[in-house]
């Protein structure tokens, strides 16, 4: 489905963040990026998205290059992402929000069709439809995020950081729900800090370091992976 081909990106033409960073992801998959703080995990999802124009590589979609392809254009393609920090618009409602994620669907009935499917996922997101995404707690705007992702019924959704800041109970729940709308057909790529957590739900994961990969495999070749086990997850 996705596939990303010696990716090189930053944010300075002579200062690249990233500078060789190739995956592949297959449709129905969960796949993960790992690293530590600053080697480009972020900087990667800018880059297959458009936020940032890659410097060199390629970026593959169902066999469409991405290159050239706007980051608007994208939603109506199938991809969705929560940024990092979530960046709802706080004054607005939490009903609001949602509707801002199904703006490239025109039919009212699917609309409709998505919020109720988003509202079964997040039961917690239709009671406090009517509040100000402001009031809501952290977790509360975390499920917000990943659900108005969800309203434009993408075939990949791509999670940046989606724990980050959450007590661990809601950490749970996040990673529950990440795994019910996989469960759904959705195609999912994230980065995320909890690196144990993660490895146990996706089902491949490729690890970045300095700017480029370094090790790879299945979530569980890298739960008992030495190298992983010491440098990501805690484990000497």
């Amino acid at each position: 489905m996705l596939k990303v081909e010696h990716l090189k990106a930053g944010y300075m033409a002579d200062s690249p963040v990233i500078y060789d960073v190739s995956f592949e992801v297959k449709k129905g998959d969960i796949v993960a990026l790992l690293g530590s703080n600053g080697v480009g995990k972020t900087t990667t999802l800018r880059a297959i998205t458009g936020v940032i124009k890659p410097m060199a590589g390629d970026v593959m979609f169902e066999g469409r290059s991405l290159l050239q392809v706007s980051t608007h254009e994208l939603v109506h393609m199938g991809i969705s992402m929560v940024p990092e920090g979530r960046h709802l618009f706080g004054r607005l409602s939490v009903m609001d929000n949602l509707m801002m994620g199904a703006y490239t669907i025109n039919n009212p009935a699917k609309v409709a069709q998505n919020l109720e499917m988003v509202y079964g996922i997040f039961p917690r997101v239709k009671e406090r439809a009517r509040q100000l995404a402001c009031t809501l707690s952290g977790g509360e705007q975390q499920m917000v995020a990943i659900a108005r992702g969800l309203m434009s019924n993408p075939t990949l959704l791509i999670l940046d950081e989606p724990s980050l800041g959450l007590m661990p109970k809601l950490v749970g729940e996040v990673f529950e729900f990440i795994q019910r709308i996989n469960r759904m057909g959705v195609t999912i790529v994230m980065v995320e800090q909890n690196a144990t957590k993660t490895l146990s739900i996706c089902n491949y994961a490729y690890v970045i370091k300095a700017g480029e990969n370094s090790v790879h495999g299945t979530g569980e070749a890298l739960l008992n992976n030495e190298e992983v086990k010491s440098a990501y997850l805690g484990v000497v």
